[in-house]
């Protein structure tokens, strides 16, 4: 049964950091690409980062300079460092894994003062 897990999102203030990690079963996560979207209210799902399993990333223009995605084989767990958060930045993040479109559930990042 595959599953990824997202964990780590809550509610920061405006400049603040959060680290989202989605932990991955079920799946050759070595061989997987892997990706963070978001969705936030109102608004269509949108790519915020992706990594290959040949570890290239690429970013969101919007989180370019901010956000850093990462990731670790031996845990199967991809990771998403997010610095200088802005309330723009409020959305559900969920885990992708992109060889296979699989989905997370996400898990809520709100950003407000």
């Amino acid at each position: 049964q595959v599953q990824l897990v997202e964990s780590g999102g809550g509610l920061v203030q405006p400049g603040g950091s959060l680290t989202l990690s989605c932990a991955a079963s079920g799946i050759m996560f070595r061989l997987a690409d892997m990706a963070w979207y978001r969705q936030a209210p109102g608004k269509q799902r949108e790519l915020v980062a992706a990594i290959t399993r040949g570890y290239s990333t690429n970013y969101a223009d919007s989180a370019k300079g901010r956000f850093t995605i990462s990731r670790d084989n031996a845990k199967s767990t991809v990771y998403l460092q997010m610095d200088g958060l802005k309330p723009e930045d409020t959305a559900v993040y969920v885990c992708n894994a992109k060889t296979w479109n699989y989905w997370g559930q996400g898990t809520q990042v709100t950003v407000s003062s």
